[in-house]
């Protein structure tokens, strides 16, 4: 599978300000990155630096004024996907270290608090089941709902309101997800057929390779439904969204426009 990524924003600063950037799509042996081309006006000092966990880049600019960042990419994407209901999940002690850091409570994502709700809602589903199962609650009980939530809003604040966006969706299933002592993490990507078509959100879950019992590996969830795993392109990945933004300022900044267009042929 190719996936074309053409993607363009712009941004302000009112004074000389630091600004990390993390819009491009890592290179992994499940996607190659057969073309990009990276555009930043201005740009006098650009320092790359490894992101969250070894997977993909992030961009030191200091900004000042005016900022236009343009990237184009060709992606060929060979992911396998077996069905999650066929994996199993690893016991807690069991977890290579990799993993661990991903079962606990992160900024956005308070996933002790849900605790009690997944041995009610999902006692009965283990594994990749369970995270099937918390999947399919989610999209039947939520709507997606642009604009219906901001930079503040957490996964409890979106299990309440039952809407959300990407990041709101992939947030509360990251949290069942921990609750359920399954590692999971947030995955900033590209992937066609997102309406709108923006910066996509979702999960990654750890859970048994099926090739080695011993061993775990990571799976791609969209709790959204609109991504498929073999046709999505990994940007990074955190513990929840505040991990991998594509735009941190370390200043005050004003978001301008935003252009993301994903096609596959």
């Amino acid at each position: 599978m190719i996936l074309n990524l053409e993607t363009e924003f712009t941004f302000a600063v009112e004074q000389a300000t630091d600004v990390l950037l993390q819009f491009e799509v890592a290179r992994l042996a499940s996607q190659r990155v057969e073309t990009s081309e990276t555009r930043i006006n201005p740009a006098p000092t650009l320092t790359r630096v490894m992101a969250e966990a070894g997977i993909g880049e992030r961009i030191w600019l200091p900004a000042s004024g005016q900022v236009s960042v343009s990237y184009c990419a060709s992606v060929g994407v060979e992911r396998s996907a077996p069905p999650l209901v066929e994996l199993a999940s690893l016991a807690p002690h069991e977890l290579p270290a990799e993993a661990v850091g991903y079962l606990l409570d992160s900024r956005y994502c308070p996933a002790e608090q849900f605790q009690a709700l997944v041995e009610t809602e999902f006692g009965t589903f283990s594994g990749g089941a369970r995270i099937e199962a918390i999947r399919s609650w989610i999209a039947s009980n939520f709507a997606y709902t642009p604009g219906s939530s901001g930079t503040e809003t957490t996964a409890v604040d979106s299990f309440v309101a039952r809407r959300g966006v990407c990041r709101d969706y992939t947030h509360v299933l990251i949290c069942l997800a921990r609750a359920s002592a399954i590692p999971a993490r947030y995955v900033s990507c590209y992937a066609p057929g997102v309406d709108p078509p923006d910066f996509h959100a979702v999960a990654e879950v750890f859970l048994a390779d099926p090739s080695n019992s011993a061993s775990g590996t990571w799976y791609l969830v969209d709790a959204t439904d609109m991504a498929d795993p073999g046709e999505t392109a990994i940007i990074g990945v955190g513990r929840d969204a505040a991990d991998v933004s594509f735009l941190t300022s370390f200043g005050h900044s004003n978001f301008g426009t935003l252009s993301v267009r994903v096609t596959k042929e």
